[in-house]
């Protein structure tokens, strides 16, 4: 009797895992975000990843919109973009690529890189980010204001701890130094704002690395995973929240998170110069340490300590 109950309860078990698994696949948005071309980096050991945050407010009411303090702006821009290198062995590396970056963009030019999103979507925006580094990506993922708002609060916050007060309408905060619990609206204006610092942008490109990390920790944590009352909202939002390439499925979002429960190498692509090239304020790349960074990540190897950066 009692054999047979746990037979049938394994195979209960396995028919829900089963059976979620094909759910969740089938509720992922898909986008293309790769294409063949000449000159395309050969395939890399380990696994690359595109993580792109968007300024997306689809999905938002008027209410929501003005409760995040996201404005009405319509479309789709590149507000975040980073680099995930998960190496065969050993620890992730997690780059920022400044959206400000002044790079080649195939029939356009050179630009930020986030016009190149602007351009072509996220295609464009793939190619452009594998001909500046020589890294082929594995897969890529994007999120939306909304989305990221319903991820962080199906786990029930984030703690963060903030360096400064920081008072920003703009992205509708008051936070005072300090850690705190933040829920999804709050973690937006925190990860958006641009009133710190004496390089926003760059401020916040490490406060995006620094939240993403506690993030996909909190989510990928055993009290999360193994509890059904915030696991199972927790797939649903993320399933719900981005969008992937048609090649990456609940297996390989699994491995994501595993992969940034690790604490990730965090850093940015060195910085050369802050010019104001046709109008733009840019940022220009030191090249030097910049292919350095790109090459061992391309190579599977340890990245330089020294073309590391908390920037």
């Amino acid at each position: 009797m009692i054999r047979t109950t746990l037979v049938c309860a394994l195979v209960l078990l396995l028919v829900f895992v089963v059976g979620g698994y094909f759910w969740i696949g089938s509720r992922l948005t898909t986008t293309e975000a790769f294409s063949d071309y000449p000159g395309r980096p050969e395939e890399t050991p380990g696994t690359d990843w595109l993580l792109v945050g968007s300024d997306s407010r689809e999905g938002l009411t008027a209410a929501e919109r003005k409760r995040l303090a996201t404005g009405s702006v319509g479309g789709r821009r590149t507000d975040t973009v980073m680099l995930l290198h998960i190496p065969r062995d050993g620890r992730p590396t997690l780059v920022s690529l400044p959206r400000d970056s002044y790079v080649p963009i195939d029939g356009h030019g050179r630009n930020k890189l986030n016009a190149a999103y602007a351009f072509g979507g996220p295609e464009l925006l793939v190619k452009t980010v594998e001909q500046v580094t020589g890294i082929r990506i594995d897969h890529y993922m994007e999120i939306g204001f909304g989305g990221f708002v319903d991820i962080v609060d199906a786990i029930g916050g984030v703690e963060i701890c903030v360096k400064q007060n920081i008072k920003d309408p703009k992205a509708g905060i008051n936070l005072k130094k300090g850690c705190q619990v933040m829920d999804g609206g709050t973690a937006l204006g925190y990860v958006r704002t641009r009133a710190t610092g004496a390089i926003p942008d760059l401020e916040r490109t490490q406060r995006q690395r620094q939240f993403l990390a506690a993030l996909v920790s909190k989510a990928a944590s055993p009290g999360t995973l193994l509890n059904p009352f915030s696991s199972v909202p927790l797939a649903l939002s993320a399933a719900d929240a981005v969008t992937v390439d048609p090649g990456t499925g609940p297996i390989d979002l699994l491995r994501l998170a595993l992969a940034m429960r690790d604490k990730p190498i965090s850093t940015a692509v060195p910085i050369g110069a802050l010019p104001t090239i046709n109008g733009m304020a840019v940022v220009k790349w030191d090249t030097e340490k910049a292919l350095r960074l790109f090459n061992a990540l391309k190579e599977d190897r340890p990245v330089p300590k020294d073309v590391l950066s908390n920037k």
